[in-house]
């Protein structure tokens, strides 16, 4: 049974005993006959007031079903707003993870890169460069693979750590490192180019 057919019921039986008490000649012929007929109108005011008990108990069970719907609701509600704010925290970390295996990836290219070109200005300019230029173009090239080592390592080590689901990447200061090493690398390339 729903609201708006309890509320039809009691708004009929509200209805059928509102003429007798509202019609003025019932009203002072019951006035007149005080006590003597308290019988049958004891009678019809048990009736209505059982029937008005029926009505609140079942207003109050309906009330009572709706605010429990509703709680039910509310917390269905909350658990998919966690939900959703789980997914964007786990989408906003997995970007954040992928840009930072990019740009070790971005170091890692770049490392090999100037190892690449440390090496054919060693081999091409061989006796035409200095001792001090030979030694710095070496430490130069030892710095962009150790730059090409470390990117490899920590970018290794950020992916176990996702397949294991931890909560955010370890770079452990790891993650700056592959860029001094790969700055100083060039660095030491360039000068030994000047020399």
């Amino acid at each position: 049974m729903n609201l708006s057919t309890l509320l039809k019921v009691f708004d009929t039986v509200s209805s059928l005993w509102e003429p007798r008490k509202t019609d003025p000649e019932v009203w002072s012929s019951e006035k007149d006959k005080g006590v003597s007929q308290s019988g049958p109108s004891g009678f019809a005011e048990q009736l209505e007031l059982r029937l008005t008990n029926v009505v609140v108990a079942a207003l109050k069970e309906a009330f009572d079903r709706d605010h429990q719907r509703l709680e039910l609701e509310r917390a269905h509600l909350e658990e998919q707003r966690r939900r959703a704010d789980e997914a964007i925290r786990r989408e906003l970390q997995r970007q954040s993870i992928d840009r930072e295996i990019g740009r070790l990836r971005f170091l890692a290219v770049t490392a090999l890169a100037g190892w690449i070109a440390s090496v054919i200005v060693l081999v091409m300019r061989l006796g035409a460069i200095s001792i001090a230029s030979r030694t710095m173009l070496g430490i130069g090239s030892l710095l962009m693979l150790a730059s090409l080592a470390v990117a490899f390592m920590t970018e290794t080590r950020i992916s176990n750590s996702v397949a294991e689901d931890l909560q955010s990447p370890p770079t452990g200061g790891s993650g700056n490192l592959p860029l001094w090493l790969l700055v100083a690398g060039l660095a030491l390339l360039a000068v030994s180019l000047l020399l």
